[in-house]
């Protein structure tokens, strides 16, 4: 990205008073990074990873550096994505309105020109039902009754409305990108869109230590094809953007904050395309609590991990032929906002285009243990 940002571009209003997570490259290799009262400190040597800081009880307390003050650093500050070892999973079809548009991809068969007439006549029968109803209750199960006696029952459907969330794993450990990286389409992908979300971060200990920003790239013609295309749907390079940095959850943000906030999507193309979208979290149909303990319900997360709560918003805007509505073109900028946790900034490439992922586990280890970073406790490494 060109653009040199301000803290005020990236962050909250209150940034000089919260406590945020992040991680930078160094010429000495990637190092994580705490902002604590407007100050930047490089805590590489308290906690060589991200993962590894935030088991702490106090991470905002946690030892480091001093780098400066954040505003003046920015421009030169060489971002990365705000995680390391977590594992990103992802919850799907946690709104109503994203539910009916996954059901009209799979209807549609992931062909964009007949997603009008079938987006008509599935608003029509289930928009109200299905936002009225709670996951798992008797009220859904009777809905779906009614709707597999009509036909119109969905996969789709079944984890909007019945006891199981979906949950996925998003991208390997370490594939994120962060503010200012482009973000990667498949170059055989016709119909997508991004997909603004709030992240939460879990500790190993399924301790909600805060939150971030997310783009959960979609192709809606691959998993409208088949469900089973997911993989290839959600996962391929540069497919994921995290950031910009994670706010610590305190007394100035809590879990309340997620609850309520209002996650603002702007795409602006080099066509002149232009789309502004919301996704209200006071609408999504688990509470994200109950989406983090589905993830931890029978599987366990050593280095924690990071969870996608999904999103409201899913784009029907026309952008070139009418009935057709959105879909991305390179050099698409993606701006994800909400004022609690600030900005994340993207450009659209493909995947094939994107900057290759090179730098894995193996190479994080290897580089941490050049720098004398690891150490044993009681027999574990520590990184």
């Amino acid at each position: 990205m060109s653009e040199a940002p301000s803290a005020t571009d990236l962050l909250c209003t209150d940034w000089r008073s919260a406590a945020f997570v992040g991680r930078i490259s160094t010429l000495a290799g990637p190092s994580p990074i705490l902002i604590r009262d407007g100050l930047v400190y490089d805590v590489v040597a308290t906690a060589p990873t991200v993962a590894a800081l935030l088991t702490m009880e106090h991470p905002a307390a946690a030892d480091g550096e001093c780098l400066g003050v954040l505003d003046e650093l920015l421009p030169d500050l060489p971002l990365l994505s705000p995680v390391d070892l977590q594992c990103i999973k992802a919850a799907g079809v946690t709104f109503a309105l994203s539910a009916v548009e996954r059901v009209i991809e799979e209807r549609a068969r992931g062909d964009a020109d007949a997603a009008a007439a079938v987006r008509a006549k599935l608003e029509g029968r289930i928009g109200g039902s299905i936002r009225s109803v709670a996951p798992g209750s008797p009220e859904a199960a009777a809905l779906k009754a009614a709707l597999t006696d009509e036909g119109l029952w969905s996969q789709y459907l079944e984890v909007a409305i019945g006891p199981d969330a979906e949950i996925f794993t998003k991208a390997p450990t370490l594939s994120t990108v962060g503010w200012g990286a482009e973000i990667g389409i498949r170059s055989d992908s016709s119909w997508n869109n991004p997909e603004p979300e709030v992240v939460l971060v879990v500790n190993p200990h399924g301790r909600i230590m805060g939150a971030t920003l997310g783009n959960d790239v979609n192709l809606r013609d691959f998993e409208g094809r088949s469900a089973l295309l997911l993989g290839k749907a959600k996962d391929n390079n540069a497919s994921c953007a995290l950031g910009p940095f994670i706010r610590l959850f305190d007394r100035t943000f809590t879990m309340d904050d997620v609850r309520d906030a209002q996650v603002e999507l702007t795409i602006t193309g080099i066509d002149g395309f232009h789309l502004t979208g919301l996704s209200s979290m006071r609408e999504i149909s688990r509470d994200p609590e109950e989406l983090v303990s589905q993830v931890l319900s029978e599987h366990q997360y050593p280095d924690g991990f990071a969870l996608m709560l999904g999103t409201l918003f899913a784009p029907t805007q026309d952008r070139d032929q009418p009935g057709r509505g959105f879909t991305h073109k390179v050099g698409d900028v993606v701006r994800i906002s909400t004022p609690s946790l600030g900005t994340l900034v993207n450009r659209v490439t493909t995947s094939k285009a994107a900057a290759p992922w090179k730098e894995g586990i193996t190479a994080l280890m290897a580089n941490l243990a050049s720098r004398g970073l690891l150490q044993t406790n009681g027999g574990r490494a520590h990184g």
